[in-house]
């Protein structure tokens, strides 16, 4: 007998590196989803957990938008009213079994739930409990609400983005969600791993504070060791001269020359050897006294010329450099393409859409989107099933708004 698509689905994510582990995902917004998307992706068995609709609303938010569909491919979605005991008594069921349980949370309504890590440890000591917080689970800020905006200015990060003197200026990404759910995934397969040598999970932690703080990476250890506070330097590099964008005559483009080496294979690839024996410019530290000069004299040679000319020219030597895109010409660029970044899955309503990619690639296993963001509560019954209750457990919870 053929295998039915969803036999098909789950045969297809078993092979998957991440196919032998089942998690329960609680999380909401970005942050959290960000982790999750990692272990859905290599074929983990996910299993989304929201809450039942309200009417007409959904907690979720706009199902069909861009960025819900991007989050959540590659899932199976259940609703559970984890505030009924029928809920409660379900979500504990999957979690004996499961794997690892993702939540961004605030600390005050997992255990309000009792669905916190010791709640699910005492049932399931292998249990890998993964959790987001705005600024830890404890701490002075520990029972604040966080969002990626205010982290970014908490953690420094707007006070060294835009043009000097500009006032702070928030990152066009949400990159304090993406770097914790980035790193929370990191996180997981840590414990996991750690899992298989001693045999317990463990509480995985971070916050959208911590994973901001650590993104200043070189910028905080200037302050770390040598108590320098990096100042806004817009689109010049903080300390390698020259970085940074120049005039083409069609355009702008990003010119990287930064080390000494590069600095030379420049100054011949632009047409001004000369400038390789002017002392002041010799050194790193010449260079950086010497910024605005250097980057006037640059821009006031590659505004001559198109970018694609000074591209060709600089490649040739070795430096790097590149076009500034507008997201629509990210996606036609020939090397986005070859990587396939843009991926196809077919929506039941929505029909055939693209969504990004994984930036991961493992030898001898596909990374396609194996199944588009699922509706509210449609696996909620098949899940139950799987977990052992029967049609007519169901459907007492159904009536009792447990799902």
């Amino acid at each position: 007998m053929p295998e039915s698509p969803t036999d098909q689905t789950l045969a297809q994510e078993t092979r998957l590196p991440l196919g032998n582990l089942t998690v329960l995902d609680l999380t909401l917004a970005r942050a959290g989803p960000t982790c999750v998307r990692h272990l859905a992706d290599w074929g983990a068995n996910v299993i989304r957990i929201e809450p039942p609709s309200v009417g007409s609303e959904d907690i979720a938010g706009d199902r069909d938008g861009p960025d819900f569909q991007n989050l959540h491919r590659n899932k199976r979605m259940v609703q559970l009213n984890l505030k009924t005991p029928e809920g409660h008594a379900a979500f504990m069921r999957l979690a004996a079994k499961a794997d690892v349980v993702v939540e961004n949370m605030r600390a005050a309504v997992k255990h309000r739930l009792n669905i916190a890590y010791d709640n699910v440890r005492a049932i399931n000591p292998r249990i890998v409990y993964a959790s987001i917080s705005g600024f830890g689970q404890e701490g002075p800020y520990g029972k604040r609400a966080g969002v990626d905006q205010i982290a970014q200015g908490l953690g420094g990060l707007m006070s060294i983005t835009g043009l000097p003197g500009q006032g702070p200026v928030r990152v066009g990404i949400p990159i304090a969600d993406l770097t914790a759910g980035n790193l929370l995934a990191l996180g997981v397969m840590v414990a996991l791993y750690d899992r298989e040598r001693t045999g317990v999970g463990r509480w995985v932690q971070t916050s959208l504070l911590e994973a901001q703080v650590f993104m200043l990476d070189f910028q905080a250890t200037r302050w770390l060791m040598k108590h320098e506070i990096a100042p806004q330097a817009g689109n010049d590099h903080p300390t390698g001269i020259p970085t940074g964008v120049f005039p083409a005559s069609d355009g702008l483009i990003n010119i990287a020359a930064s080390s000494a080496r590069l600095w030379e294979r420049f100054c011949e690839a632009i047409g001004r050897p000369e400038w390789k024996a002017k002392e002041e410019w010799k050194t790193q530290k010449g260079r950086s006294a010497a910024r605005a000069a250097i980057n006037a004299a640059i821009a006031a040679v590659t505004r001559g010329k198109p970018a694609a000319h000074w591209i060709e020219i600089f490649e040739e030597a070795g430096i790097p450099c590149g076009p500034i895109n507008t997201i629509d010409k990210v996606f036609a660029d020939p090397q986005v393409k070859f990587l396939k970044m843009a991926r196809p899955v077919k929506h039941p309503r929505l029909g055939e859409i693209e969504l990004v990619g994984s930036a991961i690639t493992l030898s001898d296993y596909p990374k396609d989107i194996r199944s588009a963001t699922p509706e509210a509560g449609q696996h909620t019954e098949a899940v139950l099933r799987e977990a052992g209750y029967s049609p007519a457990e169901i459907a007492d919870m159904r009536a009792k708004g447990a799902i």
